[in-house]
């Protein structure tokens, strides 16, 4: 096992290598500078000694290579740059919005499942009924609406019609209300979460559908076990560990999909730091949130690749062959 890790942990480097250098290529294939976007207008009137001291004070004097290598040699060290506007260090600020960012995909993954599972239990176990069609029907609309017109829909739902939408400056962190928070957080983490929702309601169905027609489950019915004991000790062990899969990749999403939500609701995450960023061109802020991102994701999938062994011992004595 510690060998299997150390590989694996080896293996996050190229990832993050090639993450880190598409992101350094595409702020600078944006047209514009920091220059530009903090000065607007004001930047046409920069003389030209003007405007080399400024390349200089932002850090962008040196050709693009040398520029990525310096920042990324940086980076290996931890330090991640530092944010002009916000007068931090990228680091920092990444620390200070990530848990709100993860918060709210915590609590999406958490709805989803509440709804997915047992919808994707029952559409299995009263296959082709109306339970399995109103399942079914949940998981289409999951995965055909997408979050912004989800979330615009809710906006204008509760802001016009109900009046109960929370003031978009008036964000509560966990620890000072847990309550509020939570009701602020609610109706954003059910705009990400539904159609991670219908995700796994499609992923519990079909793969306990599957298991349901093996073998040593027929041979377990035909000992006369009670069909509660079938599913709950035969069945649904083994029926889960796709749905575990899916919730490991799909969790990395939900924090990429936060990004959209933060911006919709007006949450003060990491997500909202970013796109800001990508307007101002923050050149350190966005590429240090990209690689953190990144990292997060691959460790990630990493610990779900060590959770299987819990679910499944195979795959572990498959590991050590």
């Amino acid at each position: 096992m510690p060998r299997y890790l150390a590989r694996r942990l080896l293996a996050l480097l190229p990832t993050l290598l090639g993450v880190s250098i598409l992101v350094f290529a595409a702020m600078r294939l944006i047209p514009g500078d920091i220059i530009s976007a903090t000065l607007g207008t004001e930047a046409g009137m920069l003389t030209e000694t003007q405007r080399a001291a400024l390349e200089r004070y932002y850090g962008i004097d040196k050709p693009p290579v040398e520029q990525y290598f310096v920042w990324f040699g940086e980076a290996l060290r931890g330090n991640l740059g530092h944010s002009v506007r916000h007068g931090q260090p990228v680091l920092q600020l990444i620390l200070s919005r990530f848990p709100l960012t993860l918060e709210l995909a915590l609590l999406s993954m958490l709805l989803a499942l509440l709804t997915g599972l047992p919808l994707g239990l029952l559409a299995a176990l009263r296959h082709n009924t109306w339970l399995d069609f109103a399942g079914r029907l949940f998981a289409l609309l999951g995965l055909a609406i997408p979050n912004f017109l989800l979330g615009t829909l809710i906006i204008f739902i509760l802001s016009v019609v109900f009046r109960v939408l929370p003031n978009a400056g008036d964000y509560v962190q966990l620890h000072e209300d847990p309550l509020r928070n939570l009701q602020q957080l609610f109706f954003p983490a059910l705009t990400l979460g539904f159609a991670f929702g219908g995700s796994i309601m499609r992923m519990t169905r079909s793969s306990l559908l599957e298991v349901l027609r093996e073998d040593y489950i027929r041979t377990a019915r035909s000992k006369g076990l009670a069909e509660r004991h079938v599913i709950l000790h035969h069945s649904l062990r083994n029926a889960l560990i796709p749905v575990l899969t899916l919730v490991g990749i799909e969790f990395g999403y939900l924090l990429g999909g936060a990004f959209i939500v933060e911006q919709i609701f007006a949450l003060p995450g990491l997500g909202r730091l970013t796109i800001n960023a990508i307007g101002q061109r923050e050149y350190a802020l966005v590429q240090g949130v990209a690689l953190f991102v990144a990292l997060v994701f691959l460790l990630l999938n990493l610990a779900i690749d060590l959770l299987y062994a819990l679910v499944d011992p195979r795959i572990a004595l498959a590991r050590h062959e």
